[in-house]
């Protein structure tokens, strides 16, 4: 059998040659014209000696040459490779060292970096979209992709692969060393996809999506782009997220799908606070980390429509997991399986095997199926490490019930062992989120010479509670959390720190507190 992640583009520009695939403001592009600037795209990199196998990076913004040229680059039989766009020069240079890029393919506001990356890997470096005014970057240093695709013959079909092939390269964030890229194939891909469209969603062709997740992240790239191609649907395009412009966004585009973070559905509760308005959602869609309780509640009042909570992980295309329609939904969970994927909870403190756990006790999620990488790229052991008996180990802690619902209650990782007793953060961030000062909470645990470690809760104020003190929380924690659970320490800060899909950085509140 051969296939590719090419087709999905390909299939829809034959099904929906005049609806729209992406819009970006004014610019409207229809699937016939995504699909031939793609293969326009590709004959420009065939020309820079990419085929079958090759790796192309890809470093761009929320932008109609992102699908151009990722769609671009595996119609050729490539291996596609996102780059975070925040990256410094010597990450970014680690990445296309890593992962044997042989063209790199930068924004021409991310030059500054990129440039020096390519030069440091030994990689061809070709751009897209003009320089931004004074940045110094004349056009003629930096082939530009996308003017020489303009004169480009586009080429006539996609390379297919086999369906266990390499597609794309999705480095995790490295929270200790360096990234790993997890080796995701056209099977995983193409599967998470379909699933997501049909038995998660239920999309219609119709449907519109407001793109505003990255879409070099592994939820914005699956979840949005390929799920919304799949079904011929269209992304209006966000490639910065605010908001109240993302509220401004859903009303005049006529949204019907929002795929976010919970730190996006807090931003947009907020922008409802001033604006009256109301869209016509019909999907509200959240993952890449738990929701708050009360996130969820407040969203189902104001906008009239539930959000439908999932799980995964870049190791799983992502989605693992998801509360469904069909099989009902319980809201504080991440639902059951999805199609063709099994969930389980594992001991944790077994790293040989796995010795799977009955309902209700806490323990390892771990997975099985066609959702699951071939494994981190270049790292037998880190590979090994997760892989056993042929589940994913995650690294996550959870509980599942007796109807097979996922309850997460923290990453290993996060734990904090204070005293002997283990603290799971998401359990004091849910209780500390109903004090009607506390806008955003992150629950972390410091270094502490008598405990070990001491929980502290930094914390975003509510708008109108700017003369709330730590004390206050501190006490009023004492009366909803036990005694070993709630935070001695508290810190206020204006933002949280966030990654590429909108998960806060604890790693750097730690640095900054500890």
């Amino acid at each position: 059998m051969e296939l590719s992640i090419a087709s999905i583009l390909a299939e829809s520009a034959a099904r929906h040659p005049d609806r729209a695939a992406v819009v970006l403001g004014e610019t409207r592009v229809t699937y016939a014209e995504l699909w031939e600037q793609a293969r326009r795209y590709a004959a420009v990199l065939r020309a820079h000696g990419i085929g079958p196998g090759d790796t192309v990076a890809l470093m761009l913004p929320n932008v109609p040459d992102f699908p151009r040229t990722y769609y671009g680059a595996l119609a050729l039989g490539a291996v596609v490779v996102p780059v975070h766009a925040l990256l410094t020069a010597e990450e970014i240079a680690f990445v296309l060292t890593d992962a044997r890029v042989k063209a790199f393919v930068c924004a021409a506001p991310f030059l500054a970096a990129g440039r020096a990356a390519a030069e440091k890997a030994g990689v061809t470096l070709l751009a897209v979209l003009a320089p931004p005014p004074g940045s110094g970057e004349p056009e003629a240093k930096v082939p530009r992709l996308d003017a020489l695709a303009a004169g480009a013959e586009p080429i006539t079909a996609f390379v297919r692969r086999g369906p266990l092939d390499d597609a794309v390269v999705l480095y995790t964030s490295g929270t200790t060393g360096k990234p790993k890229g997890a080796v995701l194939s056209h099977l995983n891909m193409i599967m998470n996809a379909t699933v997501s469209a049909f038995d998660l969603f239920g999309l219609r062709d119709d449907d519109i999506f407001l793109g505003c997740l990255p879409l070099f992240h592994s939820f914005g790239q699956t979840c949005v782009m390929n799920t919304a191609f799949r079904v011929g649907a269209t992304v209006v395009l966000m490639p910065r997220y605010d908001g109240a412009a993302a509220l401004d966004l859903l009303i005049k585009e006529r949204i019907t799908v929002f795929v976010g973070v919970p730190t996006m559905y807090i931003s947009l509760l907020e922008a409802a606070r001033t604006d009256p308005r109301r869209p016509e959602l019909q999907i509200a869609v959240s993952g890449g980390a738990s929701l708050p309780q009360t996130v969820l509640e407040a969203f189902e009042k104001v906008f009239g429509l539930p959000i439908y909570e999932g799980y995964g992980l870049s190791e799983t295309s992502p989605v693992a997991s998801f509360n469904q329609r069909d099989l009902g939904r319980k809201p504080g969970t991440v639902g059951r399986g999805v199609w063709g994927v099994d969930l389980a909870i594992a001991k944790a403190d077994l790293e040989d095997r796995i010795e799977l756990l009955p309902s209700g006790e806490l323990g390892e999620i771990v997975i099985r199926g066609h959702d699951v990488f071939k494994g981190y790229l270049n790292k037998p052991e880190a590979t090994a490490a997760v892989m056993v008996d042929g589940w994913f180990r995650s690294g996550d802690l959870g509980t599942q019930d007796a109807d097979g619902f996922i309850t997460i209650v923290d990453r290993k990782k996060d734990m904090v062992l204070r005293g002997g007793y283990n603290v799971y953060p998401r359990e004091v961030e849910e209780v500390l989120l109903r004090h009607p000062a506390v806008a955003q909470v992150a629950v972390i645990g410091l270094p502490d010479p008598l405990h070990g470690e001491e929980v502290c809760a930094v914390v975003v104020l509510a708008p109108d509670a700017n003369e709330t003190r730590a004390e206050e929380i501190i006490a009023w924690s004492q009366q909803n959390l036990a005694r070993y659970k709630y935070p001695r320490r508290v810190e206020f800060v204006e933002a949280f720190p966030l990654g590429p899909s909108g998960k806060v950085l604890k790693r750097e509140l730690v640095r900054r507190f500890g």
